[in-house]
């Protein structure tokens, strides 16, 4: 009864008569909802206790998808939000619970690439993204989670819990710690830059994982690009580096043999390439900083996942107790590969960037 009266608030073509969870997401609750006119539909109900200022969340959502859908032809190249009978994104039930409804967009996403054309498609959907949003005033929207990306108050916040080391972690993770704080100056360097206007302000997606990324299922090329909840402001490099950060390495998150985590070079200008291709209005500093981007956001990780550890997990969900600790030492397996390759990393940059910004 509740999803029914939450659908017939939203300006609907035709009447509901099928409505079904889809597997879509950790964070909310999503389902299809089919109409007697054949119209589909995406209900979702926001995770509050997440996302805690839904209407916010949907000022954010609404400005950037409607000023998206002003500049694509094909109408499934943007998530497409219905309004309510109020003319509102959102709608607030009785029980104080929120609701959202977008056109359903038949395709399909994936979770790792099975190919290098998977990765150089999401590389295109996060590119264009970027580039159809780069006459966006990034600085009209609000930061759904303040201060994400900045480096050096996450540094802050690491430092502070190592020296209250509350559950009597520390110990055990020494030469983690040692790594991390020996790289505090160079983890700031993207936001010195962002302070100092020296890289423009974006508006960035800030989860840029290929399940992220609608593909056709006909040609398997990128539709649109998917969960538009932290949308905010911040820096092409944060969206680049968590997409390599993530799709270009060669073990898991939390691959207990760290030495199996290494950056493959290949998939790196994989993504570049399409990256690039698709937003050509990134400055030459921006392009210049895209591995920068890709070291940062691994090293912001490693830290965000030991001080969890030492904080006795709060934040990230756990299968074990030494997990948080296990994930942060690939993410400095892979920070430290990442700059025993950091040569090949800038030229290959530099040198796709020389072909394709011609």
């Amino acid at each position: 009864m509740q999803i029914e009266k939450a659908a017939y608030a939203f300006q609907l073509d035709g009447n509901p008569i099928a409505c079904e969870e889809l597997n879509q997401g950790h964070i909310n609750q999503t389902l299809k909802l089919t109409t007697d006119t054949g119209a589909e539909y995406v209900l979702q109900k926001i995770n509050k206790y997440v996302f805690r200022n839904p209407i916010r969340l949907m000022a954010n959502v609404s400005a950037v998808t409607d000023f998206l859908h002003k500049r694509v032809e094909d109408s499934r190249l943007a998530l497409h939000f219905i309004p309510t009978q109020r003319g509102l994104y959102y709608h607030r039930d009785r029980r104080g619970e929120f609701w959202r409804m977008y056109d359903f967009v038949g395709g399909f996403c994936l979770d790792t690439p099975q190919s290098d054309e998977d990765f150089y498609q999401s590389a295109l959907a996060f590119g264009r993204f970027q580039e159809m949003l780069a006459e966006f005033p990034a600085q009209t929207l609000f930061e759904t989670i303040p201060e994400f990306h900045n480096t050096v108050d996450r540094y802050r916040q690491f430092k502070a819990s190592i020296q209250a080391d509350p559950c009597g972690r520390v110990s055990q993770a020494t030469g983690e710690i040692r790594f991390l704080l020996k790289r505090e100056e160079l983890g700031g360097t993207l936001q010195r830059m962002r302070e100092s206007g020296e890289l423009p302000l974006r508006v960035t997606h800030n989860d840029t994982k290929l399940n992220n990324v609608l593909l056709d299922r006909k040609t398997r090329k990128a539709l649109c690009v998917l969960d538009l909840d932290t949308v905010m402001p911040g820096l092409s490099a944060y969206d680049f580096g968590d997409a390599i950060r993530y799709g270009a390495a060669t073990a898991a998150e939390d691959e207990p043999d760290a030495d199996k985590m290494t950056l493959n070079l290949h998939l790196f200008g994989v993504y570049v390439r399409g990256y690039l291709e698709a937003a050509p209005s990134l400055t030459d500093r921006e392009v210049e900083m895209l591995p920068m981007g890709a070291l940062i956001m691994t090293l912001e990780l490693a830290t965000r996942f030991l001080k969890d550890y030492i904080d006795g997990d709060l934040y990230f969900k756990t299968d074990y107790p030494e997990h948080n600790l296990i994930r942060a030492r690939t993410q400095i397996r892979l920070v430290a590969d990442m700059q025993s390759h950091w040569d090949e990393m800038n030229r290959i940059v530099a040198e796709i960037a020389a072909e394709v910004r011609k």
